[in-house]
Order: structure tokens, then sequence, then C-alpha cells
């Protein structure tokens, strides 16, 4: 699967778990929140954390 792609399935996925405007979050960032939120973490937080 080519980069983009997966980048393309984590925004989905990110946008799908509720965390709003993850378009400039970068892959790592992506996947940190959508594991905070995972773990129970409302999204809006989970992006935060995530994007420091």
């Amino acid at each position: 699967m080519g980069d983009r792609q997966k980048l393309h399935e984590l925004r989905q996925q990110a946008h799908n778990a509720g965390i709003e405007g993850n378009s400039k979050m970068t892959e790592d960032q992506l996947r940190d929140a959508l594991r905070r939120t995972g773990k129970g973490e409302q999204p809006q937080m989970a992006k935060q954390q995530a994007k420091r």
C-alpha cells in the first residue's frame, strides 16, 4: 500500500473517530490521536495532545 493511501486511510479513521480538522496532522500524530481515542480520551483532546 502506498504512503498516500495509508495516510488517507488514517485520516478517514480519524474523521470517523471524531477527530475533526486532521488534514495538517502528520502520520505519527494521527496514529497517536487514534490510539488516545481508543483508550477513551475525547477526540479533540486527543488531537491537541498528539500535536504537542
